[in-house]
């Protein structure tokens, strides 16, 4: 939600998620416009996945890769701490158990946003927590992604029996209609099929049509693509010293103490045990941090919000209450669900620890629809 002398600017439910885009410096630009219900007539083949070595692949063989005609096929470009991927899971996870066995075949591409995202076994940790048993293959250097000429994550694209493309999508949103382009997709390999209603939304914004708020945007850390708002700035793979300023531009992050700058993220770096903060004004229902336990796994980061312990009504999925404070535990590279407000509003958010082993790589922030907040 943006406020502007008194207007509350809304948006049309997940059709505006479109999710995280690639940096155009580092990733190709893609050649699919479009989103149309079927595109068959542009004929556009499915290019050829290279089979990449058996390390790349997570509940598959690198020979899936030979045996895919025949079959409805979703290839899902998604990363492990992206969001708008977690939250399309749900619904990929279910077109999986209904129609593996009719013929569908999903192959979740990872192209890691982060570099600690290259590591196998972070990503396995990630398949495991969120019970994902369809086929993924780590695309580390982005091999697959270039050859699809891709730009987002999350981004579907499913072919036919014959390996023409058939639809695409890209973001969050539209998954009653991505449910039924593979439900006629399945009925072209067999047309005796009988297939269930279509999934019924997860969430209250997920339905067509829904009025949401406008949150505060993605918020990288590092300088390669962040904007701090100290007036100290960024020092290139330096350490700086940072004084709270103690006021806040909306939507602006501020570190307090001393803090290493990286590309992809800032880290603690306080001598003799000393602590050092992160400080957002954000507007969100929730609020989200990936993190990278540099050195040591296994702290704290006690989290206070307009200048008090997060109340448990408005406790993320991984905060908890101890002796009054509230705190999240840091022990995997990943993204933690911070804070989950009953409503829509503007907080001012600081993430407190005196670990050198915090690092910090993006916040994102989730909306909420109009009528879920009433």
């Amino acid at each position: 939600m943006i406020v502007q002398q008194g207007v509350v600017i809304l948006f049309l439910g997940m059709s505006l998620l479109v999710g995280c885009k690639a940096n155009d410096k580092d990733k190709a630009d893609g050649i699919m416009k479009e989103e149309e219900l079927d595109i068959k007539q542009r004929n556009i083949r499915m290019p050829r996945i290279p089979k990449l070595g058996k390390e790349f692949w997570i509940n598959a063989d690198p020979e899936i890769v030979d045996n895919l005609k025949g079959k409805v096929v979703v290839v899902d470009f998604w990363e492990y701490t992206c969001i708008n991927c977690i939250r399309t899971l749900p619904y990929i996870k279910e077109w999986n158990r209904r129609y593996a066995d009719k013929g569908l075949l999903i192959l979740g591409v990872h192209a890691p946003e982060f570099e600690f995202g290259k590591k196998r076994e972070n990503v396995e940790n990630a398949v495991m927590k969120f019970v994902l048993k369809y086929p993924i293959v780590l695309d580390n250097n982005y091999a697959i992604w270039k050859i699809f000429e891709n730009r987002y994550w999350p981004a579907k694209y499913i072919f036919d029996k014959n390996g023409i493309l058939r639809y695409q999508h890209f973001g969050e949103g539209s998954y009653g209609e991505t449910e039924k382009m593979i439900q006629n997709l399945l009925k072209e390999l067999d047309a005796s099929l009988h297939l269930p209603p279509l999934v019924e939304p997860v969430r209250a914004e997920d339905k067509p049509g829904a009025v949401c708020y406008r949150p505060t945007p993605e918020t990288y850390l590092g300088y390669d693509r962040g904007n701090i708002g100290n007036k100290e700035g960024y020092k290139e793979k330096r350490e700086i010293s940072y004084s709270d300023p103690e006021k806040y531009r909306d939507d602006t992050y501020y570190l307090v103490g001393r803090w290493y700058n990286g590309p992809e993220s800032v880290r603690l770096a306080e001598k003799n045990g000393g602590s050092g903060s992160i400080v957002i004004s954000y507007e969100a229902a929730e609020v989200n941090l990936v993190i990278h336990p540099e050195a040591e796994s296994g702290f704290r980061i006690y989290v206070r919000q307009d200048g008090v312990s997060v109340p448990h009504e408005s406790l993320g999925e991984d905060a908890k209450i101890d002796d009054g404070r509230t705190y999240i535990y840091v022990d995997t590279p990943r993204m933690y669900n911070v804070v989950k407000n009953k409503k829509f509003e503007r907080h001012v958010l600081r993430l407190t620890s005196n670990s050198n082993s915090f690092g910090a790589y993006a916040f994102t922030f989730t909306s909420m629809c109009a009528e879920t907040e009433k």
